[in-house]
């Protein structure tokens, strides 16, 4: 019974081991293309979990599988996450590293994904001049560093700065001389401090408009309420609020209802959430701009047809490329968003992609492209 017993097992054995030998040698599915994006924001943001829910629409509609790892808005924890994903396995290390690199992280996350033998993107951000020196161009001192992808950022600042102002004057009496005060974002990352120039560059256009002050809120909703109160006190005479995003701009309008202030002020801010679009549409908000939070969208149909084969660096626009994303939005386009983001509908990146479509050449990032991708 013993013997029999031994007897059994030893043909379940060799039995076990010939499905797992064909089992090896049968053709099976390849493993999905993968990607990894660390989220400087917080997960619970408007923009990013926007830019994030883009991000997935992309991976399911080029079959992509896409991991995303949230900072919350702690700088060190962009670098801690780039090294928990160097360290892992080399069997879990993703194909693709999309980083975003806000408040100078860009060098320390290079140097951990290139020794992982990780290729890395940079999108959303340019670099900035004072990390150039560092980091050199794509390719060159991190092999491993592909390019990067960037909206415009100036033009950002400046469509909702000319439009805040030329809304205000339209109401103000004639020959008044609006005080304008400003919410940044921070004080490093090429975003914030290009979308500064874009407001700088508006106000030029309009000598009557008296620029008191710039202060930096980190992007926050909370410290923006702080700062934007004691601009509220310091310039009583302001009317017009310009910030760097759409949450500054919600700040700034708690800390005039928390100041028990009865004036008039126009608020503009940069990001199409449907928060925003909401705004736009009450009135809140005089000025809207967005379309960037498509970057990261983009991004992947970039690195896809890398992956595929299609280099981006052969296109006209090279290794670290830059787009009009930007547009100004109206209450009419306000509305038409918020209806067909209602309907959840499924989006077709491959249409964008070169892959798919062997005869495009380049690229189209456009405020056009982004409105045909939110149908």
């Amino acid at each position: 019974m013993r013997f029999f017993s031994s007897h059994v097992q030893r043909i379940c054995l060799s039995f076990c081991l010939m499905l797992a030998a064909s089992a090896a040698l049968m053709p099976g599915p390849a493993l999905a293309l993968s990607m990894v994006f660390i989220n400087p924001g917080k997960s619970t943001e408007p923009f990013w979990a926007m830019a994030v829910r883009n991000m997935q629409a992309a991976a399911d509609s080029l079959g992509i599988e896409l991991e995303v790892l949230s900072a919350e808005r702690d700088y060190l924890a962009q670098i801690r996450l780039a090294r928990e994903v160097a360290e892992r396995p080399q069997a879990l290390r993703p194909d693709y590293l999309i980083v975003v690199a806000e408040k100078g992280t860009l060098l320390a996350q290079l140097e951990l994904a290139d020794q992982a033998g990780i290729a890395t993107f940079l999108a959303f951000n340019t670099v900035a001049d004072s990390d150039r020196s560092r980091v050199g161009r794509p390719r060159e001192r991190f092999p491993l560093w592909l390019g990067s992808l960037a909206p415009l950022a100036e033009e950002g600042g400046y469509l909702s700065a000319k439009a805040l102002i030329e809304h205000a004057l339209q109401r103000l009496p004639d020959g008044a001389t609006p005080e304008l005060i400003a919410l940044a974002g921070d004080r490093s990352t090429d975003t914030s401090l290009k979308r500064n120039q874009g407001l700088l560059r508006a106000l030029a256009e309009f000598p009557q408009v008296s620029f008191r002050q710039l202060v930096y809120a980190d992007w926050s909703y909370d410290k923006a309420v702080e700062q934007a109160g004691h601009l509220l006190r310091r310039y009583p005479q302001a009317q017009l609020v310009w910030s760097g995003s759409d949450l500054l701009a919600f700040g700034a309008m708690q800390a005039l209802r928390d100041s028990g202030m009865d004036r008039q002020l126009y608020f503009s801010g940069i990001n199409a959430t449907s928060q925003a679009l909401e705004a736009l549409l009450d009135g809140r908000l005089s000025a809207l701009a967005g379309g960037h939070h498509m970057a990261g969208a983009w991004a992947m149909i970039m690195l896809h047809d890398h992956y595929h084969g299609l280099d981006f660096i052969e296109t006209a626009s090279g290794a670290e490329q830059q787009y009009s994303m930007f547009a100004l939005l109206d209450q009419q386009h306000a509305g038409e968003l918020l209806e067909r983001r209602a309907k959840q509908s499924s989006i077709d990146f491959c249409a964008h992609s070169r892959v798919c479509n062997p005869t495009r050449d380049d690229y189209d990032f456009s405020y056009a492209s982004w409105l045909e991708s939110e149908q």
